[in-house]
C-alpha cells in the first residue's frame, strides 16, 4: 500500500494484488497437502517389507484326505542359523512369527506312533547330531514360548542330511508316494526329514 496525493487530500492506495506469488503459494500448500496423504497412505519401508512371509505345504493321499501345514519363513539374511540363530539344544517353533500350525484329515503313522486326525502345533528340537519333532496339542498361539512338554502328544525322530548348497527361505515342503508323505523342513545347509503313513 502506498499514500498518494489528490489535491489536498491524502489517499491511502492499496498496491494491485500479485496474482503471481499468492498462486505460488496456493500451489505449494495444496502440494504439501497432497504429499501427506500419499505419505499416510503408502505404508512405510519396515511396514512393506516382510521378513517372514506366510507359506503352506501340503501334501494329498490318494483317497484325497491331506496333510496341511501354515507356517512363516524367514530367511537367511546372511546370518549364521544352525547353533546360532537357532540354538542347538533348544525346542524351536520352527519358522517365525506364529506358531506352526499342521492339519491332517487321516490317521497318521510315524514311527511307531498313532496321530489321530487333528489340528496340532509343530516345534522341533534340534541337536548337532539329531533332530527331534514335536507334535503338540496345544494350537493358535504364537510361536514363542513353547508351551511346555505337557501339551505334547509325540516326540519323533526325523532324519537329518546336508543340503548341496545353501537354502536361502526356510522351506516346508512334501515328497508324496503312495500312502506316504515325507516332511521335509529345508534351511541353510540342514535338511530334516520325516515319513507319515495313511493309517489303514
Amino acid at each position: 500500500m502506498t499514500w498518494v496525493t489528490m489535491g489536498r487530500k491524502l489517499i491511502l492506495r492499496q498496491a494491485p494484488l500479485r496474482l503471481g506469488g499468492y498462486m505460488k503459494r496456493i500451489i505449494v500448500c495444496c502440494f504439501l497437502f497432497v504429499l501427506g496423504l500419499i505419505t499416510t497412505a503408502i505404508p512405510g519401508r519396515s511396514q512393506e517389507e516382510v521378513l517372514s512371509p506366510p507359506a503352506k505345504a501340503a501334501c494329498k493321499f490318494a483317497d484325497g484326505k491331506t496333510i496341511n501345514v501354515a507356517y512363516s519363513s524367514p530367511r537367511m539374511r546372511g546370518r549364521k542359523i544352525f547353533g546360532d540363530l537357532v540354538p542347538f539344544g533348544e525346542v524351536w517353533r520352527t519358522g517365525a512369527d506364529d506358531a506352526t500350525a499342521f492339519l491332517t484329515t487321516s490317521d497318521l503313522v510315524a514311527g511307531e506312533k498313532t496321530i489321530p486326525a487333528a489340528k496340532y502345533t509343530l516345534f522341533t528340537l534340534p541337536t548337532q547330531n539329531k533332530w527331534t519333532l514335536i507334535v503338540s496339542k496345544q494350537t493358535g498361539e504364537f510361536g514363542i514360548p513353547y508351551p511346555g512338554e505337557k501339551f505334547d502328544f509325540a516326540r519323533l525322530e526325523m532324519k537329518v542330511s546336508k543340503l548341496p548348497s545353501p537354502v536361502e527361505n526356510f522351506t516346508i515342503s512334501f515328497d508324496q508316494a503312495g500312502a506316504t508323505c515325507t516332511m521335509k523342513l529345508d534351511w541353510e545347509t540342514t535338511r530334516a526329514s520325516i515319513e507319515f503313513s495313511e493309517k489303514k
